[in-house]
């Protein structure tokens, strides 16, 4: 079972990611970016109740 270190270090990856991918897609695809966000906010709400600061990772600022 991974610890809360793991789970934490794998959203935070995620989460950066997404925003690389969404970035450049929002213009050309704004389905596909709506579809995106909606895992962006999921992400960002379960990172925020572990207690992760995202000030600093967040890029896309919505």
């Amino acid at each position: 079972m991974p610890s809360g270190a793991d789970i934490i270090k794998d959203y935070v990856t995620e989460f950066s990611r997404l925003q690389d991918w969404m970035i450049p897609i929002k213009e050309v695809a704004p389905e596909t970016y709506e579809s995106m966000h909606k895992r962006y906010i999921e992400l960002k709400v379960t990172l925020t109740s572990l207690g992760v600061n995202i000030t600093e990772l967040d890029r896309i600022k919505e």
